[in-house]
């Protein structure tokens, strides 16, 4: 891993989505985790899963499909990491958990 930063409003990433209600919504990704110069992880952590996070989590699988696919520069992809596997996996490096944690990269 090179850098990671929590990703809050000075950061501003965002990517719009429909959320359970119907309404368009703004999800602001908890981190940005930069591997290597070509690749970037985006990190959603959830401590309680509500109606909208499997909404949210297939905007981003889209968003990282979308980006990969206009550009080349930059490979970008996502992990979605819950509170409650967390403690009982306990993942020790980036990569168990990015490898151990696989919810939501398939199509929902």
């Amino acid at each position: 891993m090179v850098s990671y930063a929590k990703n809050y409003l000075a950061v501003h990433f965002k990517l719009d989505y429909v959320n359970a209600d119907g309404d368009i919504s703004n999800y602001y990704p908890d981190f940005l985790v930069k591997l290597s110069a070509r690749h970037i992880f985006i990190v959603e952590t959830k401590g309680l899963e509500d109606l909208d996070v499997p909404l949210k989590m297939r905007r981003l699988r889209q968003w990282c499909e979308d980006i990969n696919r206009v550009q080349a520069d930059v490979v970008y992809d996502f992990v979605y990491a819950d509170q409650e596997s967390f403690e009982r996996y306990k993942p020790a490096s980036f990569r168990q958990l990015v490898d151990g944690f696989r919810e939501y990269k398939e199509e929902i």
